[in-house]
């Protein structure tokens, strides 16, 4: 199972976040680095993968609407294609992780 650690610590900007992405998730040449193409590669996803969130409060710190747009992004696509795992730190709950960036 490939393993993507979104650190909200370590992500200060878009395309660093797309960088990582696009790293950790070893997503094709064509990656639009946006959320829709993110979406469009989670979902033609034919290996497992784990998508982990940690420090989210500072995910959203750094992206604002961006981290809540891409915790939704992550979220879909999980829903749509069962080979994507969504995880917040050592936490096993999706939901607790997707609430974490929803709540206002």
């Amino acid at each position: 199972m490939r393993i993507c650690v979104i650190d909200g610590n370590e992500i200060g900007s878009r395309d660093m976040l797309h960088d990582v992405l696009s790293e950790g998730l070893n997503l094709p040449k064509w990656y639009g680095r946006n959320l829709d193409a993110l979406y469009d590669c989670l979902t033609d996803l034919n290996e497992e993968v784990e998508i982990r969130f940690e420090h989210v409060e500072a995910l959203d710190e750094h992206l604002g609407n961006y981290g809540k747009a891409l915790m939704k992004a992550v979220h879909m696509a999980a829903e749509d294609n069962a080979s994507i795992q969504v995880r917040c730190g050592n936490n096993d709950r999706q939901s607790r992780c997707w609430g974490e960036l929803t709540e206002e």
